[in-house]
């Protein structure tokens, strides 16, 4: 018994104990002014740069200060850094070659951060995918879609695919089709449409209306009429300004068709007799 508690006495007045104690608080003390310093920096920085960088630098500064802390930790422990260099470097390339996908997304990643086509904050459509962006990571870019959905999209797909910032621009153009019978008079048309995006109080003045002739459709006159609205009220524009060209075609009289087809059954001689049934004949 006596020789147990001896040897606790030795192991504890022994100078590998202090060093445990002193990698342990170096440790300590490294989180605690990595924290403080991302921290400062974040707001030195809130005025100067966006989200997006700011994000991005205050994880770099927060794991740099960690890991000198940690190599400095490791010396104290008795390690020898430069072997563990080197089974570092032999282990990073043996996860390089296992995570390809990965490394690739990596680079994707610092294109995104340079080019800057999306930042914190912004709406993007990707592929099917529209959401707000969340965070922008070295592997991935976070997003929330509009029936609060988290969704993340490696950073490799956004570059190589189409990608669209919906929130870029302070104003959005709206195109809404219609289409008119061909017996319908397309100067009241389009008076119509033009007293209905006047009356519209999201529409704005300037870019003024857009009225373009698409063409002669199958059972219609095809006109894509397009007006302009700040970029928070295009939903609400979206969503006004169809009930009200209904309303006022309805008020005027002017008729959005129904498909139909014209049927042929050959000249007066040669024709084959078609019977039409009314509602009452084809219930019976």
């Amino acid at each position: 018994m006596n020789e147990f508690w001896a040897d606790i006495v030795n192991f504890l007045s022994s100078e590998k104990i202090w060093g445990l104690i002193r990698a342990i608080t170096l440790i300590i003390i490294g989180i605690i002014i990595a924290r403080l310093f991302s921290a400062s920096l974040e707001k030195l920085a809130s005025k100067k740069i966006d989200n997006h960088r700011i994000m991005l630098l205050k994880r770099g500064s927060y794991y740099l200060i960690l890991v000198l802390f940690l190599v400095s930790a490791l010396r104290e422990l008795g390690f020898n850094l430069s072997v563990l260099l080197g089974a570092a470097g032999v282990f990073s390339v043996a996860v390089g070659f296992a995570s390809q996908t990965s490394a690739s997304n990596l680079i994707s990643g610092l294109f995104l951060v340079a080019e800057r086509p999306f930042t914190v904050g912004d709406t993007i459509r990707v592929g099917t995918t529209t959401g707000e962006v969340l965070s922008i990571d070295l592997l991935s870019v976070k997003l929330r879609t509009f029936d609060n959905l988290f969704v993340r999209i490696p950073n490799e797909s956004l570059i190589k695919s189409e990608v669209t910032t919906l929130s870029r621009f302070p104003i959005r153009r709206l195109d809404v089709m219609v289409g008119v019978a061909y017996k319908e008079d397309l100067k009241k048309v389009r008076a119509t449409l033009d007293a209905v995006a006047n009356r519209n109080p999201l529409c704005l003045e300037e870019p003024k209306p857009l009225y373009i002739f698409q063409g002669f459709g199958d059972s219609s006159l095809d006109i894509q009429y397009s007006v302009w609205a700040k970029r928070e009220k295009f939903l609400e524009l979206k969503n006004s300004i169809h009930e009200e060209i209904k309303n006022a075609f309805d008020e005027q009289g002017i008729e959005i068709p129904f498909p139909h087809r014209t049927l042929y059954t050959g000249n007066e001689t040669k024709a084959f007799p078609v019977e039409v049934l009314t509602d009452k004949q084809q219930t019976k």
